[in-house]
């Protein structure tokens, strides 16, 4: 007899957090499709949330959990006590049961908190799991281990909105909720390839686009959305505080900033804007300078102005953040809406577009060394983990938990990464594949995925979803495993179900979550909650005050410093036909997902794109010669990537996607980061081209 059910859930991939449908048959998946009361889906989904589930009954899913033979033959006292509980699985691996897992890993991490104290551990990763899971990660960290240092993928991410947003206006988050787009009349989309990164976001900016021709896009190159675009702005690489300050100096110049809401909401304009004026790097006579975007000096005052005389809104993603000025980008944003009223209220305001389908959990949830849940101050502020790994290279830090986030694969200069991970004593991780640090773990423990458990998610717009399970698993759930070892090492932690952990969410957190119950988000999983969450919950945050100390928005003037591909082209040695001095960006597409532990196992996916392939101007083909090249700089080099000529791509520039680890494209990349929070520069590296 058939079983077949239809079950509300949420997207398993990014960070908008589409409502779904899931069609079950028999305990297996047959089709997703979005809930057509969805209020964020609005019965439309992307390739990956509707064939993007192949993933869960993959025969390559870790079942059972492994632990490496090179680490029982280090450890010999362990091996004596689980050797009758393992099983020969090949050459490398023993299985065993869960339990035996955790005997393992609470022995062995006993063992080094013993012998090298706690800050001898660190937790790395919650953003691909639930909040409960991310909650009790970061407790297991700073109070099972005694460690504070606990990070997640935001610091290859979104890090600098939070450090931007947080220092200028006292919240780190999305200011509106996304149907806010069709309240607002100008809308700016700065560093974000919406259309394939955040399909479902693109879907209302592009409706509105194309009724009100009312956007303006600003990148490196021409991405999908540009053909919807009044204005399409290409933007030298690593110049987007210049083109923010740019716009700023225009609004002050022309008096087109509001000086009731400066007056009454704000503090430190007038040295604001005398630091602006002053600064011949601000005016967008500058870009007159710059060969080849000498038409930034007219078309930047054009969006300044439509910008500041509107109701607008401001969208931006990692093409913002992962610079050495990626929070100082964030702060110039925040300016911009501070300087014109364009915040605290309908249809104006500012949308970071979240990576992760829970990173904004993972951060409100305190998997951030410098944060307790609930942006708290932790007891002791711990490492970010580009310090991390330099620890682990001293060998300070000796053990480390990760919880699904392949720091092997999606993290800058991985040859030295490769040599951390590798001066461990002991590396467990919580995974759903083999992926590449699962690969170097001691042990690996299979867990559940995002459609077989219960737990909230929270979206780039602070929405909470209580998500169920469109399946049944036997694996445990991230939060279990943990709660399993801090119980072997003596610990309290007492919860039997997920309820019972976001129930002292909720209380820890109640800042944000005290009105968060489960029988609330369950009632309310159409529309979903956006935090804080007390008897209500606050779709827009600043409508009367921001969340600074006085309640009043600031003004932090970071100047623009003439570097990299600016500074080539002010010194007259950027265009050429060399085969050195071309500069790569990277970022998705939108069939694969970061690295691609999940969409590379769903056939439909994996087959529309199973390669990283490299976008070249149509000026190099004649130079490269070649449809394969090798990428190089001082920290290593690519294998051979699939070339694509393209007049979407600038002279001298590149773009990549990084979804294959075979491709080796974060090998190339070294240990620049943003200035404040060590978010890796992804989006500007310059590089050799070896045609293969």
């Amino acid at each position: 007899m058939l079983d077949i059910q239809e079950i509300e859930s949420v997207c398993t991939y990014c960070g908008v957090g589409c409502d779904i449908i899931g069609v079950v048959e028999n305990n297996q998946i047959q089709k997703i499709y979005a809930h057509k009361e969805g209020v964020v889906s609005q019965g439309k989904l992307c390739i990956k949330g509707k064939s993007g589930y192949g993933f869960v009954n993959s025969p390559n899913r870790i079942n059972t959990p492994l632990v490496k033979k090179s680490f029982l033959q280090k450890n010999e006292q362990i091996f004596k006590i689980v050797k009758n509980n393992l099983k020969e699985c090949d050459e490398n691996y023993y299985s065993c049961d869960l339990d035996t897992a955790t005997t393992i890993a609470a022995m062995k991490l006993k063992e080094i908190k013993i012998n090298y104290g706690g800050k001898s551990f660190c937790a790395i990763g919650g953003a691909r799991t639930n909040c409960e899971s991310s909650y009790i990660l970061q407790k297991f960290c700073r109070t099972t281990m005694e460690s504070p240092h606990v990070d997640n993928c935001a610091r290859v991410c979104h890090s600098p909105s939070l450090k931007g947003m947080r220092t200028t206006i006292g919240e780190g988050a999305a200011t509106n909720p996304y149907n806010d787009i069709y309240e607002c009349e100008f809308m700016v989309v700065i560093g974000s390839n919406t259309v394939e990164a955040h399909p479902i976001i693109a879907n209302r900016i592009v409706d509105m686009a194309k009724t009100h021709n009312n956007l303006a896009i600003i990148d490196v190159r021409n991405t999908k959305m540009s053909k919807f675009s009044k204005q399409n702005c290409i933007i030298p690489y690593e110049a987007n505080l210049m083109i923010l300050n740019m716009m700023a100096y225009v609004i002050i110049d022309e008096e087109l900033y509001d000086e009731s809401f400066l007056k009454n909401r704000t503090k430190g304009f007038e040295e604001f804007k005398e630091k602006i004026l002053n600064d011949p790097q601000a005016n967008p006579q500058f870009a007159k300078n710059i060969k080849g975007y000498e038409y930034l000096s007219k078309q930047i005052p054009n969006i300044a102005r439509e910008y500041a005389v509107k109701k607008s809104m401001i969208f931006w993603g990692l093409g913002i953040t992962e610079h050495i000025d990626g929070s100082y980008a964030v702060m110039a944003i925040t300016h911009l809406a501070l300087m014109t009223g364009n915040i605290g209220k309908s249809g104006a305001g500012l949308m970071p577009l979240r990576g992760q389908n829970n990173v904004q959990g993972a951060c409100d949830m305190g998997c951030l060394p410098y944060f307790a849940p609930d942006y708290q101050k932790p007891e002791t502020v711990g490492l970010m983990t580009p310090q991390l790994i330099d620890e682990m290279i001293e060998g300070n830090i000796k053990a480390m938990i990760n919880v699904g986030e392949d720091i092997a694969h999606i993290h800058p200069n991985q040859n030295k990464i490769q040599k951390a991970l590798g001066n461990l004593e002991f590396l467990m991780v919580q995974e759903l594949f083999m992926t590449q640090v699962a690969q170097k773990a001691d042990l690996i423990i299979g867990v559940k995925s995002a459609y077989e458990k219960t737990g909230v998610y929270i979206n780039a717009m602070r929405r909470l979803h209580l998500s169920q399970p469109l399946v049944n698993s036997s694996l445990p759930d991230d939060w279990e495993v943990l709660k399993m070892i801090d119980n072997k090492m003596d610990g309290d932690f007492v919860y039997e179900t997920s309820e019972d952990v976001w129930e002292e969410v909720t209380q820890v957190a109640h800042r944000r979550f005290s009105g968060a119950k489960y029988y609330r988000l369950a009632r309310h999983r159409k529309r979903g909650m956006q935090w804080p969450i007390h008897h209500e919950d606050t779709p827009i945050l600043h409508l009367l005050d921001f969340r600074t100390d006085d309640g009043l928005g600031e003004f932090h003037y970071h100047k623009y410093q003439i570097r990299g591909m600016v500074e080539d082209i002010l010194k007259d040695n950027f265009y050429d036909n060399l085969l050195k001095g071309y500069y790569l960006t990277t970022g998705r597409t939108l069939v694969q997902y970061n690295n691609s532990a999940q969409t590379k196992e769903s056939p439909r996916l994996q087959d529309s794109y199973n390669e990283d392939i490299l976008l070249a101007p149509l000026q190099a083909e004649k130079i490269f010669k070649s449809d394969k090249v090798v990428l190089k700089t001082i920290y290593g080099q690519t294998e051979p990537l699939s070339v694509k000529y393209t007049d979407n791509i600038r002279e001298k520039t590149l773009f990549c996607t990084f979804h294959h680890a075979k491709s080796k494209i974060n090998h190339i990349f070294g240990d620049e980061c943003d200035e404040l929070i060590m978010a890796a520069k992804f989006k500007s590296l310059k590089v050799e081209v070896l045609p293969q």
